[in-house]
């Protein structure tokens, strides 16, 4: 058994609860004298057993939480190398980070309760789902010391709320698989938010507004020495249909030719996989202007040849936007926006348009053009030119 089946919705009931410490190792969260407790090998002491360790594999994202966990609970206690484990099995480097940042809320919301991670039954873990409709969030401190965060930002929205929870779900119905005994979970009965699936907070652009975006990028970028980038890194965005996190796991090995294509061989797909991706003549003619005869490293790196992050992109996308007159946003809505201008080609086809923008569902793709009519078709328009007639004529 990996977890107890009693727990309590409130930190001053926590005499009900285990108090669980880093020197709680090799033993089940209930404690050994409570009946039916299972001895259990400490995942260190396991591991290390053997010729490699196993965690020597384990993906960024894996790592980063075991030794965050590792540091709150110690080394013997199970949870880190658990929760490592059920990142490092999730296929997709989208997915493992998406549910790393969820079960560090969840984690310090259980601990902030008096409550192991392991202990949580439905009363504290519906109290999770309320606690995150109004905590706030954490937020870079202006002008503190680098890394200096504190609490005060806006309550998270309804998207990151769903993802905190269904990473503590998944994490629990990782627990039950592995597990010989199973593992009721307790976010099975929990409310999840509800997402309006027409509705995104991320601001489109026209295509007339993307070739602006183009320019300031290839023209007028603050730093010269990153135009070539940056205009190279947009083009193959738009051009490709491509998330940024697949773009920036990309080397430059993985340029390729295939039936009179130049291809693009990604490996980390969202949900796992690999795709060949069609590189169009002006995103290919913009990138091997930016490679300048470079073989071998990341497609998109750093001046000192390292990978390229999201944030530096984010920062990127938001000082080009400022800089051309656009509504700011992250690169997250690129892949939007390829997909609603491609939709409205005159002779566009939906199955293709899905394939190339990698959706499993063809809805997902209706979804972009969708939202695009719910703006162009508002009646709204009609009654407001109707109106300004009315009080032109009014006024004279």
């Amino acid at each position: 058994m990996l977890t107890p089946d009693q727990d309590a919705p409130h930190s001053d009931e926590s005499s009900d609860t285990p108090d669980v410490k880093a020197g709680d190792a090799g033993r089940d969260v209930r404690g050994q004298d409570e009946p039916g407790a299972l001895e259990l090998p400490s995942p260190r002491t396991t591991l290390s057993t053997l010729r490699r360790d196993p965690r020597d594999l384990w993906p960024e994202h894996a790592r980063k939480l075991h030794d965050h966990l590792a540091a709150l609970y110690g080394q013997d206690d199970v949870l880190p190398t658990l929760a490592a484990s059920w990142i490092a099995h999730q296929r997709s480097v989208h997915t493992q980070r998406a549910y790393a940042r969820g079960f560090r809320i969840f984690e310090e919301f259980a601990r902030e309760y008096g409550t192991h991670p392991m202990a949580v039954t439905f009363p504290l873990a519906d109290t999770f789902r309320l606690h995150l409709e109004t905590a706030p969030t954490w937020v870079r401190v202006k002008g503190g010391r680098r890394g200096e965060m504190t609490r005060t930002g806006k309550p998270y929205s309804e998207a990151s709320r769903a993802n905190a929870l269904s990473a503590a779900s998944s994490f629990f119905s990782y627990l039950d698989k592995v597990s010989d005994t199973g593992v009721k979970n307790p976010f099975d009965a929990v409310q999840r938010p509800y997402i309006d699936p027409d509705y995104s907070p991320t601001p489109g652009y026209t295509e007339e507004e993307w070739a602006k975006l183009l320019v300031t990028a290839r023209d007028h970028h603050r730093i010269g020495a990153y135009r070539k980038r940056a205009y190279a890194l947009l083009l193959m965005l738009y051009t490709c249909c491509l998330r940024v996190d697949s773009l920036l796991n990309a080397r430059v090995e993985d340029l390729g030719y295939d039936k009179g294509h130049r291809v693009l061989l990604l490996e980390k797909m969202k949900g796992g996989g690999r795709k060949k991706k069609a590189i169009p003549p002006v995103a290919w003619d913009a990138l091997q202007d930016y490679l300048d005869g470079r073989t071998e490293g990341w497609l998109f790196c750093t001046a000192s040849g390292g990978q390229l992050d999201e944030p530096a992109v984010w920062r990127l996308l938001q000082s080009l936007a400022r800089r051309a007159g656009l509504p700011v946003r992250g690169p997250h809505g690129v892949k939007g926006d390829a997909v609603t201008h491609a939709l409205a080609k005159k002779d566009a086809r939906p199955d293709k348009v899905q394939r190339w923008a990698d959706h499993k569902d063809s809805r997902t793709t209706q979804r972009y053009n969708r939202r695009k009519e719910l703006l162009d078709d508002s009646p709204g328009y009609a009654l407001g030119a109707d109106l300004a007639d009315a009080l032109e004529d009014g006024a004279a």
